[in-house]
């Protein structure tokens, strides 16, 4: 008799034992479903500003994010199909079209900082003598001395920017010297270091990229150099996403913590920020 109930009460001890296991376990795998997928641009990821903000994010709020750094052009389709949560890119008119046409139910400005012109250091068109900052001006100087110009042509923000400013010259660049490379912002700086070349690139990726590379800064601070990023919160009655979790990360993108991280970062070690934090508050 002892030993029937010894073995029942083993065998009850072994049910309850299971049951707190089982509990942990859809405990753990509950908190791992939270993720999402962020659609974005090359110069958030190159710069090095997603790899500072999103373990901190991770750790407030238990949200994974998966990063897709492209072209906005390319990010914005992503979206369009359905492949991802929630968008942080750079290109105006696009945003506002893609808003328009339903995919997006709202553009929130996040932060901004800006385009610039680099080029070799012995500058041969002689950029930052004649058009410091002026690229409407230094790119007809591009154009009429034929220097090598590499283009990131991968309907990118930053590809979005040097197309107006070409138009916003009357120019049509073709010939030789002018490459479209049909890559992200790191690779183009790289390329236009090897050949010798001038490129238009935001100043946080060359910033973060500048000690590897042989470029220097030959026109800035123009009119037509202001980079905008903004955040887009999508419609979910376009795809299936993750609504609750995209939410999550845009409030706290625009909050006082995130504007606060976002406005630091790079100050320790580039001497400035390499983003300028602007939500409406």
């Amino acid at each position: 008799m002892l030993k029937l109930r010894s073995k029942s009460s083993l065998k009850g001890l072994l049910i309850i034992s299971l049951c707190i296991i089982l509990v942990f376990a859809i405990t753990a795998c509950s908190k791992k479903e939270r993720s999402m997928v962020l659609a974005t641009t090359t110069s958030t990821q190159d710069s090095g500003l997603l790899d500072y903000l999103l373990p901190l994010f991770e750790k407030e709020t238990g949200i994974k994010v998966k990063v897709l750094a492209k072209g906005t052009g390319e990010a914005l389709e992503i979206a369009k199909r359905g492949d991802a949560d929630g968008l942080l890119v750079h290109a105006k008119a696009q945003e506002l079209q893609f808003v328009k046409d339903g995919f997006g139910t709202e553009r929130l400005e996040v932060m901004y900082n800006d385009f610039v012109i680099v080029g070799p250091k012995d500058d041969p068109a002689k950029l930052k003598e004649k058009t410091p900052s002026d690229a409407v001006e230094a790119f007809k100087l591009l154009s009429s001395s034929k220097a090598s110009f590499i283009s990131r042509g991968d309907k990118s923000g930053t590809n979005t920017k040097e197309l107006a400013i070409w138009k916003s010259a009357a120019i049509e660049p073709t010939g030789t010297w002018y490459v479209s490379a049909g890559k992200g912002m790191g690779a183009v700086l790289q390329m236009a270091d090897e050949k010798n070349a001038y490129t238009l690139t935001d100043r946080a990726t060359y910033l973060s990229m500048k000690d590897k590379l042989d470029l220097t800064i030959v026109t800035e601070k123009g009119k037509d150099l202001l980079n905008q990023y903004a955040l887009i919160r999508l419609n979910p009655d376009k795809n299936k996403i993750k609504t609750e979790e995209s939410n999550e990360f845009i409030e706290w993108m625009l909050s006082s913590k995130g504007q606060q991280l976002i406005g630091e970062f790079g100050k320790d070690k580039y001497g400035q920020a390499l983003f300028v934090p602007n939500a409406k508050k």
